[in-house]
């Protein structure tokens, strides 16, 4: 495939398309969006990622530490403490997050609205 697109050029999607499907997720965009504030540790984690399960939390970290995006330090306490941090190249995804995020919400009134429209029109057919 041989798209432009802003001047990006998309050579090989085959590259992209796995990080792109891993990031868009549900969990590991509101766990990047956590640890953009700072490190934290997984209960504070858990605690501030509403809904996500300690298994799901477990999961999206390992992915995140795998992808180099984030960093785990077990500190050498009693009992052991894990703490989670953005790597620098898992700060150089917070500009990208926070567009998101704020396209988002400027937009949750008019996405609403259309599904609203969409499902009324689905149940007169």
């Amino acid at each position: 495939m041989n798209v432009a697109y802003k001047g990006l050029h998309f050579a090989n999607c085959n590259d992209v398309a796995p990080i792109l499907y891993r990031l868009a997720e549900k969990w590991p965009i509101l766990v990047m969006m956590v640890l953009a504030t700072g490190p934290r540790h997984f209960n504070q984690l858990r605690r501030e990622a509403e809904g996500i399960s300690q298994r799901m939390l477990t999961r999206t970290l390992r992915t995140l530490e795998r992808d180099g995006l984030v960093s785990r330090t077990v500190q050498d306490t009693c009992p052991p403490r894990v703490d989670y941090a953005l790597t620098s190249l898992g700060e150089s995804f917070r500009d990208p997050i926070a567009a998101l995020g704020t396209w988002a919400l400027h937009h949750v009134h008019d996405i609403r609205r259309a599904q609203l429209r969409y499902d009324r029109l689905q149940a007169e057919a």
